[in-house]
């Protein structure tokens, strides 16, 4: 294998600042893998690349942001609570973010 498939293919370690959860990928390409999160009520929540021996969970934090419109006939991600769920914010401390909205599915009304 060439010097160069090896870069392609290195492990990235991951893990969820909410639950601890652990994973690994081997994707070259930018990618943030997702898992249903058991500390934020199932919500599909983004891992975090672990660079260091290990995450600073001091330093990152999910941040769930529900839905306060009205909802109607859309069809909206809820958590285990039945709460709709608009995003899904990862903060760190140096003030930069990732968000992942979860944004709504229209339905014919049928009425």
């Amino acid at each position: 294998m060439t010097a160069k498939g090896v870069l392609l293919n290195a492990d990235k370690h991951w893990e969820c600042p909410s639950c601890n959860a652990q994973h690994i990928t081997r994707e070259a390409r930018p990618h943030v893998p997702m898992h249903p999160c058991r500390k934020l009520m199932g919500i599909l929540a983004p891992y975090v690349e672990v660079t260091g021996s290990e995450l600073d969970r001091r330093k990152q934090r999910h941040v769930v942001v529900e839905r306060s419109d009205y909802i109607g006939s859309e069809l909206v991600r809820v958590n285990a609570a039945g709460r709709p769920i608009q995003s899904i914010i990862t903060e760190r401390a140096d003030g930069s973010n990732d968000n992942h909205v979860f944004a709504p599915t229209a339905s014919r009304n049928n009425a």
